[in-house]
């Protein structure tokens, strides 16, 4: 289990180096193809943050809506041009991925059912791309990220995404894509006492798994 603090400012990183546009573009490029070997074609869309990343603020945004119902969401800054960026799991480093059962549809009116699960994703994707820098975080491990003042922290669980064997590579090298899945709080209790698996077999059998999407009711 691990409780994550919010974190302010530039990531840390013990040793900077600077890339080229042209190492970016090439990075950028290599990246699209292997989320979309294994997500689909990824909407022409970016959902970009005001203040970048990589000094503080939110992780952009990247749709899926052609893999499965809904759309997926993915990051693509974790990772730099060399494929460092988050501490190594057991499974090496990784971008991040998560997913609403409502179809890609952005509206001005910002209460919409997409638009709301789209911002907290986008939350909790920042959240724990930040520390996934200073921890090791590993599938099948709860985390709780905060939210504001008075408000409860939202539970997550991380897991291997491979669906169909499709591995996520970023040109010859070979990651992978966590899995975050936000969860009930008597959910992440009842994988804490009988393992993730345990609760991954509810919710696939309740066609729940891989959704984020708290609009319905708890499964334990």
């Amino acid at each position: 289990m691990s409780f994550l603090k919010k974190f302010f400012g530039k990531k840390e990183k013990a040793i900077e180096k600077e890339f080229t546009e042209e190492e970016h573009e090439k990075d950028y490029e290599l990246k699209s193809k292997g989320l979309e070997n294994v997500l689909g074609k990824m909407y022409n869309m970016v959902g970009h943050a005001i203040i970048p990343f990589s000094i503080g603020g939110a992780v952009d945004m990247y749709y899926f809506p052609n893999h499965i119902k809904g759309t997926g969401f993915a990051t693509m800054e974790l990772l730099d041009p060399d494929g460092n960026g988050p501490l190594k799991n057991r499974l090496g480093t990784y971008e991040l991925v998560a997913f609403t059962k409502y179809d890609y549809n952005p509206s001005e009116e910002t209460q919409t059912p997409f638009n709301l699960i789209e911002r907290k994703t986008c939350g909790f994707l920042t959240s724990i791309g930040m520390y996934s820098s200073q921890a090791i975080l590993n599938p099948n491990e709860t985390i709780e990220t905060p939210n504001g003042e008075n408000e409860e922290n939202t539970c997550l669980i991380f897991d291997l995404y491979e669906p169909n064997g499709r591995k996520f590579k970023v040109g010859d090298r070979e990651h992978h894509l966590l899995l975050c899945l936000q969860v009930f709080r008597s959910e992440m209790n009842y994988a804490r006492q009988n393992g993730s698996d345990e609760l991954f077999k509810i919710l696939k059998e309740k066609e729940i798994y891989p959704y984020s999407d708290l609009d319905r009711e708890p499964v334990v």
